[in-house]
This record gives structure tokens, C-alpha cells and sequence, in this order.
């Protein structure tokens, strides 16, 4: 969250080396009270950090804000930073990573820029599950960094490793830390608070719509998704249909519909697998459900689609 209080202690050394720029540089701190860093240029290369524990704030400019667990924050090189241990807290537990960023990396964190080349992006409640995930990424990004290129990489950096600071050195090793990097700032962006437009719809309904958007081949039932948003399947089913104006099964149906016309669209999957990879149990039930939403039955559909290049 902002902050406009000064909230970094004030020990910060006022030069503090950045790594140059092209290097993958790979950590783990767990800093006490009194932490801080400061760079009057800034970094020539961008800096991400993800909280663990404690929390940290963190300067860019004229921007602020304050990392808690789950938070991730990144500042863009050129601007003078400064970041610690926040003020009152008893430690701030963080990974972090100096590196460049790929192109499209900007665009996921758009919608959480601060100002200054600050990105603060705060996960969703429900996002939590998705913290041994990315914890994991950091781990095997540290693990890929040290790898020396022969053998075999190790899955992931082991958990008791108390001096977690790698270099990535080769080629191969910076580019895989950076498919982990990458990995944490889609696990982040894509579930956090801000990501979503105002849409007047309530975020649980939303939440089932997206679970059911996601895998429609899955088997979901109104009980199944009810339990997933932590309602009722009564009262579930009421805000479903009052929100999106048809039922959750109704919506599921339209979905697997969708999903198997993309299917007979861009795969050679025969009809009966297109039936079940979209979750319809009988062939003959899909053949006339999809006959009715489309005019035409499965087959002459994906006869009718023209082939690229045709």
C-alpha cells in the first residue's frame, strides 16, 4: 500500500553498487531492524523483490510503497531508489532479483505502476495458495543460475541454503533463471488485486465464472463451484443467475460448447474426443446440443471451417 511517511531507517549507505547491467543476479535476505539500501542513481538493471515475511518499504523517485507477504515490487533502472527494513517492523524476509526484464514483462505490470518505475503488485485474499508456487520459482531460479551447464540442473535450490545469492553466468543458466523470474510475475500479476476491471459483479460469482472459463472440460457441478467461492450452492446459484442472467449450468454448457468448436476448429481430434475433452459424457447428447447452438452438427462444422491457406 502507499505510504507518505518517512518509513526507512536511516543508516542506508549513500552509494550503494548496483549490479552492472547484463548479469542475472539471484537472492534471499532475511534482514533486521536498521536494513536499508540506497542508490542515488538508481540500478542499471531492474530490481524485483517478493516478500516472504516481515515487511520492507521500498522508494523510487517520488513513489513509495510498503511490501507485506506476497507482495511483489519492482523498480525500473535510472530512477533513485531506496529501500529497508519498514520502520516498527521486525524483519523483512524477501527474494529478490537484479536482471533485465523481457519486453512483455511491462505490459503484465502496467496496471500496477506507482509512478517513478515503481510496479507494486498486491495479491488477491485468495491468491495465497499461489505463494508456494512462486516461492518454488525463486528457488529453482536460484538453482538454474548456479547451474554450471553440464549435468543435470537441480530441480530447485534446497530450502536450509543459508548464503542464497546466485550469479548467473552461461547462457543457458540466465536464460532458465529468467523463465523463473518470468513465471513469478505471471503468477502475481495475473491474480492480483487491480488486475480485474470494476464490473459491478460479485467477485465470488466472477471468481466461479473464471473457474469454469478456465477448464470447461472439468467435471463442475453448481456443488462443486459453490464450494470453491465458499457459498452456499443455494445462494450460489441465486447470485449466478441474477448477475450473469442464466444459471451456472446454463453458462457451463455455452462453455463447453465454445471450448469443442475450437477444438473441431484447430485440432484433428475426432468427435468423440472433442466430446469429452469438453465434458460432455455421450457423444450423441454433444452431436444435438452442439446442433442446436450451431446450426450444424460437429463434423459438417469442422468441414465448413476453412483450412489456413486455403
Amino acid at each position: 500500500m502507499p505510504v507518505t511517511a518517512d518509513g526507512l531507517p536511516e543508516t542506508a549507505a549513500s552509494l550503494d553498487p548496483g549490479p552492472p547491467p547484463g548479469l542475472v543476479v539471484v537472492g534471499r535476505y532475511d534482514e533486521r531492524p536498521g536494513y536499508a539500501v540506497q542508490r542515488s542513481r538508481g540500478a542499471e538493471s531492474w530490481l524485483f523483490t517478493w516478500t516472504l515475511n516481515g515487511r520492507g518499504t521500498l522508494r523510487q523517485g517520488r513513489s513509495e510503497t510498503i511490501a507485506g507477504a506476497g507482495d511483489l515490487v519492482v523498480l525500473a533502472p535510472g530512477t533513485p531508489h531506496r529501500y529497508g527494513v519498514q520502520q516498527g517492523a521486525d524483519r523483512w524476509e524477501f527474494w529478490w532479483a537484479h536482471c533485465g526484464a523481457r519486453p512483455s514483462w511491462t505490459a503484465w505490470l502496467g496496471s500496477h505502476d506507482r509512478g517513478d518505475g515503481l510496479y507494486a503488485v498486491t495479491p488477491e485474499p485468495a491468491g495465497a495458495g499461489s505463494h508456494a508456487r512462486i516461492e518454488t520459482a525463486f528457488r529453482r531460479m536460484l538453482a538454474d543460475a548456479r547451474w554450471t551447464g553440464t549435468g543435470t540442473p537441480p530441480d530447485t535450490a534446497p530450502p536450509d541454503d543459508r548464503v542464497a545469492v546466485a550469479v548467473a553466468h552461461g547462457t543457458t543458466a540466465r536464460e532458465l533463471a529468467l523463465c523463473a523470474l518470468e513465471e513469478v510475475v505471471l503468477l502475481t500479476a495475473g491474480a492480483a488485486r487491480g488486475t480485474r476491471s470494476g464490473t459491478g459483479v460479485d467477485p465470488r460469482v466472477q471468481r466461479a465464472q473464471e473457474l469454469i472459463a478456465a477448464d470447461p472440460g472439468a467435471p463442475h457441478t453448481v456443488r462443486s463451484l459453490a464450494a470453491e467461492v465458499s457459498l452456499s450452492p443455494s445462494r450460489f446459484a441465486h447470485l449466478f443467475t441474477r448477475q450473469f442472467g442464466r444459471s451456472p449450468m446454463r453458462a457451463l454448457r455455452e462453455a463447453r460448447l465454445q471450448h469443442a468448436a475450437r477444438l473441431l476448429e484447430s485440432t484433428d481430434l475426432s468427435v468423440e474426443r472433442v466430446a469429452a475433452a469438453s465434458g460432455f459424457a455421450s457423444p450423441f447428447h454433444f452431436n444435438r446440443v452442439f446442433r442446436d447452438r450451431y446450426g450444424t452438427p460437429p463434423g459438417a462444422y469442422r468441414a465448413g471451417v476453412p483450412m489456413v491457406g486455403g
